[in-house]
Parts: structure tokens; sequence; C-alpha cells
């Protein structure tokens, strides 16, 4: 009896009210005044949310997973470890002096190590940079340290 005089009230309301005012009562919707199968509708309604919502958390979970996994492997298989074949070269510093007619690139062009310099600007520019000199300022009789490698421990 309560529940429909409830249910009489607000269709009399939605007459008399505005829809902001409509609105602003729908917002107090009390379970009071729910029937028991309104109520048992209203609580499977949460209890739906709840398991979709946790469905949606299990889901983002398995797909982080499996991305994670995914990423691991590829980078295993991806390394930068070295073969069995390797054999490691060291970098070592020599001397050597400017004979008359040479230039920093005959030298450069002698001495390049291409495994370790793309270009030979690459090694003129090193060894400018070690021995505080531009490609411009050597003359005939200076020493120059320049890098090298080799496969032999010193």
């Amino acid at each position: 009896m309560r529940n429909m005089q409830f249910y009489f009230l607000c269709l009399n309301a939605r007459w008399i009210m505005s829809k902001a005012l409509m609105a602003a009562a729908s917002l107090y919707n009390d379970q009071r005044f729910l029937s028991k199968s309104e109520l048992r509708i209203y609580k499977n309604k949460i209890r739906r949310q709840r398991i979709v919502r946790r469905q949606r958390v299990t889901l983002a979970l398995v797909i982080a997973m499996i991305l994670f996994a995914m990423i691991f492997v590829v980078s295993t298989l991806v390394s930068d470890a070295a073969s069995d074949d390797y054999t490691p070269e060291y970098k070592y510093y020599g001397s050597i002096t400017v004979g008359v007619g040479d230039t920093l690139w005959d030298i450069a062009s002698d001495n390049i190590s291409w495994s370790h310099y793309d270009t030979v600007e690459d090694y003129i520019s090193e060894i400018c940079s070690i021995n505080h000199v531009e490609e411009e300022e050597i003359f005939a009789g200076d020493n120059l340290v320049i890098p090298y490698y080799s496969t032999e421990f010193k």
C-alpha cells in the first residue's frame, strides 16, 4: 500500500514538478520505497556491474601478462650477447710522425679500422679530438696519437 501511495505521489508530482526538480528528486531514490522485485532487480544490476568490472580487470591483466611475456621472449631472442666465435678487440693508441706531403686524410685512410668507424671523417674527428688539433694544423714532423684496434691483449 505504501509503495502505491509513493507511486501515485510521483505521478502527481510529475505534473507539478519541473524537469530540474524531477532530476533532483531522482537522485534521492530511497530503497525503502522499492518493492521486493524492484530491490532484487536493483541488486542484480549492481551484481552484474561488478561482474563486468571484474571481467574487464581480469582481461586487462591477462593482456598485460601476455604482452610482458612477448616482450621478454623477443628481447631474449634479439639480445646483444656475443656469439661463441666472438673475439674481442681492444683499443690502443699509437704515435706516428707526419711526413712531408702527408695529410690527415692519408694517415686516417692507412690506419682506419672499418669495423669500428663508419667513415674516414669519423676517424679523423677522433684523431683531431685526441690531439687537440684542427685538420689544417698538422705539419711535417708533428707527432700524432692515433687509435687502433687489436685482438691481442697487451
